[in-house]
């Protein structure tokens, strides 16, 4: 289980939310207390300034530290000071203006208050809502000279400046930093509160004990962890706060070197945790492979190596199983299973949905048939004496493998003796799902896998106490798929030449990234483009699925599609994993400039699995920005799905590279992967050296490594050292 999962594990086993955060104080330095002190405990934020700096800060009560570590969103140069005729629309300036008069709105309007001001060059408007007019005017003096810092904009071919940000006399001027920050904000905060409450709690920062060895922090120029908040927040220069200075990087560090330390307790617990030996004699593996149409390939060779070697072994087994769309992970699981079967123990796998569910169903039933495997299905589908009668099974240990959805982890679910549990599109399941699953036997062998390829990056930030292992080759037929891009103003042209494949055989797909038509939103709706393709095809040729259908209608449309009575299925991303219908060959995409890389590979990934020759149009409104043309550039070029994945990372960042937010993400607040990827490999080799040797974390060092956990909130790894 990723490093997250055994934190709050960790944490539910000792108590309640209220104990925990007793513990935390209880053990917390009180060297961190300022740290940790609320956000009201600085001046000027009282009850009511609290609430927006809580929406900011995504806490309800927010503290110091989660101030500190919200980084700036960008930067403003104060010394860029053109004239009011040099200054560009929708830039940061600082301009030296004469303020020549003012109008008021007139009394009942809801009129803004317009400044007049000008220099040599020439003359533009600042302009207020909802300000009151004496202040204005004591701020703006007719006659004097302002500097006013703020953004400018365009009104009616005017320059004008809307609500400045600053404005200065000439004993302010002097003060002003020349770069300041920028911040996201949200409504009831402004830039200066922002930068005024950040002002209060630099100045309660404490030096921390070092946690970074010396050589390290000398060999990459870092400052002290005191001194890169400082520089990020009271930028003397614009490379002071950008992510790729050094600042930032040291700060990225820590965070990295927390995880990569929690990763490594983690690991270490489940070491001394133990497992169980399930070594096979290979009798059912050999009649699954003597069953199989096709040859392993290498990869998954190497797969089943490794897979074997773990459940052999007297250590719990984490593994990730990444493999490419159509790489054969099923098989590999299902082999994995036959060894531990063999024993006389049991398998489950758990998908994220129904139909993916009975997907591997299909897959897995004649094969165990081949081999003698009892294997049985349960979802929320099956009810009453069915659903009985394979609990009872599974009970007795007559079952030996189930494949299921979350239904397998309900409370009535027992095993005689469950030793491997395999997780398919592990990163759709919750922390709590995954934990229960492992908790249905004693030392449960873990197997997650994947049809999303993930970054490298992201497999040692996410999964850096597990083994892994990758498929990525194809088995021998798969043919390449023709991805083609091509504008939405086409689309007639789209549904005539889908038309003409139809009537050769064929079947489509259709993919829209809503279910129902939306005021707020210009995207294809599935319910909408269903239609208007039975009005063209005929209401018998078009199925529609979608999350909000139930079970029993998503599969009556899908049987409808597999058997080819719908010869196109219009559907939102429900079909991104687990539909296999060869004779698919055309998949179309529209709004595909709003997908990720990944998840249109893994839709690709529904075509070119019969003998046509198939093809992908990903249909694109204009105009396309720079990333989404590379994107759509780069899903063209290439069906290499570790490929996509780094590109992803690299064209996103991590927050949604695996096509939604996992649950169990680490929640980095100042690493960004995409911009720190490389020293996540550094973190990771340091916490390798430091934990094995010292797996208590005592004596200096360990105590500064202690306190760099309670910084970056990886408490419960700490308490991992006792708990055990």
């Amino acid at each position: 289980m990723p490093a997250v999962d055994a934190a709050r594990l960790c944490t539910g086993a000792l108590a309640s939310a209220a104990r925990v955060r007793h513990l935390r104080r209880a053990m917390r330095p009180a060297l961190l207390d300022p740290l940790f002190a609320p956000l009201t405990s600085l001046p000027g934020i009282g009850p009511k300034m609290v609430r927006p700096f809580a929406r900011l800060l995504g806490r309800e009560n927010p503290r110091v530290i989660d101030l500190l570590f919200h980084m700036p969103s960008g930067l403003i140069d104060r010394r860029a000071r053109p004239t009011i005729f040099e200054a560009l629309p929708d830039t940061d300036v600082t301009l030296e203006v004469r303020v020549d008069g003012h109008q008021a709105p007139p009394p009942g309007r809801r009129a803004p208050h317009r400044t007049f001001v000008s220099d040599a060059s020439g003359d533009m408007q600042v302009v207020h809502f909802k300000t009151e007019r004496a202040r204005i005017e004591r701020q703006l003096p007719v006659g004097e000279t302002r500097w006013l810092c703020g953004r400018i904009t365009l009104y009616d071919g005017m320059r004008q400046m809307t609500h400045p940000d600053r404005i200065l006399d000439a004993a302010g001027l002097a003060r002003l930093p020349p770069v300041e920050t920028k911040y996201r904000l949200v409504e009831g905060l402004a830039a200066g509160h922002v930068r005024r409450a950040m002002d209060a709690a630099l100045a309660r920062l404490p030096e921390l004990p070092e946690a970074i060895p010396p050589d390290l922090l000398a060999r990459e120029d870092w400052p002290a962890f005191k001194a890169a908040l400082t520089r990020i927040h009271q930028p003397e220069t614009p490379v002071d706060a950008l992510p790729t200075g050094r600042a930032w990087s040291r700060l990225a560090f820590d965070e990295l070197y927390a995880h990569q330390v929690t990763l490594a307790l983690v690991r270490q617990t489940q070491v001394k945790a133990g497992g169980r030996s399930s070594r096979g004699d290979g009798h059912l593996a050999a009649a699954i492979l003597a069953a199989l149409p096709f040859s392993l390939t290498g990869a998954q060779e190497a797969a089943l190596s490794a897979i074997r070697s773990d459940l052999a072994a007297d250590t719990r087994m984490l593994r990730l199983l990444q493999g490419d769309v159509g790489s054969g992970k099923t098989v590999v699981a299902l082999l994995a299973a036959a060894g531990v079967i063999e024993t006389g123990r049991q398998a489950a796998l758990m998908a994220p949905t129904e139909i993916l569910a009975r997907q591997h169903l299909e897959t897995i039933a004649p094969l165990a048939a081949a081999a003698g495997i009892g294997v049985a299905l349960l979802t929320g589908r099956e009810k009453g004496r069915a659903r009985a009668a394979i609990l009872d099974d599974l009970r007795e240990g007559r079952i030996g493998l189930i494949v299921g959805t979350h239904a397998l982890i309900q409370d009535d679910v027992a095993f005689a003796d469950l030793a491997l549990a395999v997780v398919d599109e592990q990163h759709r399941f919750g922390v709590e799902q995954r934990l229960a699953f492992s908790r249905k036997g004693r030392a449960v062998d873990m197997l997650l896998m994947t049809a999303t390829p993930i970054p490298r990056t992201l497999v040692l930030t996410l999964f850096g106490d597990m083994d892994s292992s990758e498929l990525r080759e194809k088995p021998p037929g798969r043919l390449p798929v023709d991805t083609r891009a091509i504008s939405l103003e086409r689309l007639d042209e789209v549904v005539a030449a889908v038309g003409r494949a139809l009537a050769q055989g064929a079947q489509a797909y259709w993919i829209c990234p809503l279910v129902e038509e939306s005021d707020t939103s210009d995207l294809a709706a599935a319910t909408d483009r269903a239609a208007h393709l039975a009005q063209v095809f005929g209401q018998q040729a078009v199925e529609l699925v979608h999350g909000r259908l139930s079970g029993s209608e998503k599969d009556a449309a899908m049987a409808r599609f597999a058997s080819g009575a719908a010869r196109i299925l219009v559907a939102t991303t429900v079909v991104e994993v687990g539909v296999n219908v060869p004779n698919a060959s055309i998949m179309v995409i529209e709004h595909a400039e709003r997908f990720g890389l990944a998840q249109l590979h893994q839709l690709r990934g529904r075509v070119g699995r019969g003998e046509k020759a198939s093809t992908c149009l990903l249909l694109y409104r204009g105009p396309l920005s720079e990333t989404a043309k590379s994107r759509l550039a780069i899903l063209r070029e290439s069906e290499d799905g570790f490929r996509l994945a780094e590109e992803d990372l690299r064209l996103r960042g991590e927050g949604d590279v695996l096509g939604t937010r996992q649950s169990g993400f680490p929640g980095f607040k100042i690493a960004r992967l995409d911009v720190h990827g490389a020293l996540v490999a550094q973190a990771r080799d340091l916490a390798g050296r430091l934990v094995p040797g010292n797996p208590d974390l005592s004596g200096p060092e360990g105590e500064r490594v202690r306190t760099l956990l309670y910084v970056h909130e990886r408490d419960a790894a700490v308490r991992l050292l006792s708990a055990g």
